[in-house]
């Protein structure tokens, strides 16, 4: 079968690619059950750090997050429910035009947001030069 880059794939790239997805899924799972044992689930932990995150300020719309979480924005509106619900955020209607919504952290989901964050960045920093991101050269078949 051909590729964009005009060659067959190979076992080396077929290998490569697995191997990353692989380590991926590690760190994935790891994360998942980590949010888990602090009581929030994985969406809610990726809702809570793209509030938080969001480029140049402490909130975002839904229309925003949907992108942030490549996710239908009906689901997200859902998941702002059951985290509203859960005390982690709440919703603000904009002063500048009032048929836009923005979701904020609560000090819980503030607290909540601060361990977990913490606790993944340590587990990225443990994998600091053992996670394996293919080259050009390795996909490329070269």
């Amino acid at each position: 079968m051909a590729t964009n880059s005009g060659g067959p794939i190979g076992k080396r790239q077929y290998e490569a690619l697995a191997t990353f997805r692989y380590q991926l899924r590690l760190y994935l799972r790891h994360s998942e059950e980590m949010t888990r044992r602090h009581g929030i689930t994985p969406l809610q932990y990726q809702l809570l750090l793209h509030v938080k995150g969001f480029p140049g300020r402490e909130h975002a719309s839904v229309t925003e997050l949907a992108e942030r979480l490549q996710a239908k924005h009906h689901g997200v509106v859902a998941l702002v429910t059951r985290s509203e619900a859960a005390g982690l955020v709440k919703r603000k209607v904009s002063e500048d035009d009032r048929r836009l919504v923005h979701i904020y952290l609560t000090a819980k989901g503030e607290q909540k947001l601060a361990r977990l964050a913490d606790l993944h960045r340590h587990e990225l920093l443990q994998l600091q030069g053992r996670f394996f991101v293919p080259d050009a050269e390795t996909l490329q078949g070269k």
